[in-house]
């Protein structure tokens, strides 16, 4: 037997199952990523009700039919854990009811391809809110090879997934080395304040020689500026070199972060007024060991705490001067640095293995339907 085509809508179902006995609570409501996983809910779930909400069972699917503003891509997730959880009441929850004829993995990885993504985003209706409706989804061919050439290609999916989670758990095991490490110096190392280890420095483009105008992310990294700097003076902007910082004090409610972040690469770019730029004054600290720290969430949310103001919160540069950072010996911060690196490289390793299985999920699913075209030829 080789290929079948069908309508998707003949292989799957909607799940209506609602939370109406509360047995699930607040720690299993998700939401889910464009990156088609699930995630812990951005919602603010303040005196909301949990009995409408849909259960997503094992293997069941759950997906967000706005596909607009949504980085091209449609919104969905497959449980393949052995926990309910549950999703607002607006998302659509389905499974696969012909399993005798798809297997869920392998559907899974159809929804996986950007090929998909981009028949989704072609297939939405509306204006301002553009939709992929749960009809449209069941009208959508579906070309399937035998169940047993399905499995053969899930199981090489399942095996990547499998050592990629392997070695994210690895990753989480170092993470807890790291964090135990910083708390015990957190205690014990004297304590400076970012005053007396930081001062500014105020160096501008006076030529406008340099023109790689960057600015800073929430996951405090220097990327290239979304500004428009189209005929833009920039001879009044600020010079960042290597070994330097640049900070802004502006915060808002969705990132709550201190916006800081180190410069290492060796040729200097230019910041936004706007910004401070900082460099060290006490050499027997880091740079990298304060950028470290800076990387914790429990000093985000100091600089949140410290942050004034209404409609734009700031963390003003008194304030942000008084922020006590522990301080251990050189060797000792040598160390923390030397692991938070491994850390670091680790995991963005582990994100590029991430980005690899996504992307061979297209050569998979055309792997078995060559395989499938060639044995019915055969």
């Amino acid at each position: 037997m080789g290929l079948t085509k069908y309508k998707l809508g003949e292989l799957i179902e909607q799940c209506d199952d609602r939370n109406e006995d509360l047995r699930y609570g607040m720690g299993d409501v998700k939401g889910i990523s464009i990156q088609k996983i699930f995630i812990e809910t951005k919602a603010n779930m303040k005196g909301v009700s949990l009995s409408p909400y849909k259960l997503v069972k094992p293997d069941d699917f759950a997906c967000v039919t706005v596909t607009s503003r949504n980085g091209e891509k449609i919104t969905l997730a497959h449980n393949t854990t052995e926990n309910t959880y549950i999703v607002s009441s607006s998302y659509v929850v389905f499974r696969v009811k012909q399993t005798d004829t798809l297997l869920s993995d392998y559907l899974f990885m159809y929804f996986n391809r950007p090929e998909f993504d981009r028949y989704a985003r072609f297939h939405s209706w509306g204006s301002a809110r553009e939709t992929f409706r749960w009809e449209d989804l069941c009208d959508m061919d579906i070309v399937l090879p035998p169940l047993p050439i399905q499995q053969k290609y899930v199981d090489v999916y399942n095996a990547m997934i499998e050592n990629q989670e392997s070695y994210e758990r690895g990753l989480a095991d170092l993470k807890l080395s790291f964090e135990a490490l910083i708390d015990e110096y957190k205690h014990k190392a004297c304590k400076r304040t970012v005053g007396a280890i930081l001062e500014e420095i105020d160096c501008r483009n006076t030529d406008g020689t340099i023109t790689d105008v960057q600015g800073i992310n929430i996951t405090k990294q220097f990327m290239p500026s979304v500004a428009n700097t189209y005929n833009v003076n920039l001879s009044k902007y600020k010079v960042v070199k290597k070994g330097q910082f640049a900070f802004s004090g502006m915060q808002t409610g969705r990132d709550e972060c201190i916006r800081i972040a180190l410069f290492n690469e060796n040729e200097p770019i230019v910041i936004s007024p706007a910004y401070t730029v900082l460099g060290m004054k006490d050499h027997t600290v880091l740079a990298e060991y304060i950028m470290m720290w800076f990387s914790r969430k429990e000093v985000d949310r100091l600089g949140w705490f410290m942050s004034d103001a209404s409609i734009r919160t700031n963390l003003d540069m008194d304030r942000f001067y008084e922020i006590e950072i522990p301080v251990p010996g050189l060797k000792v911060q040598e160390s923390i640095i030397g692991i938070y690196d491994a850390y670091n490289a680790r995991k963005s390793i582990n994100e590029k293995l991430k980005a690899q299985i996504k992307d061979i999920c297209p050569i998979l699913i055309k792997g078995s339907l060559e395989e499938a075209r060639n044995t019915e030829e055969a």
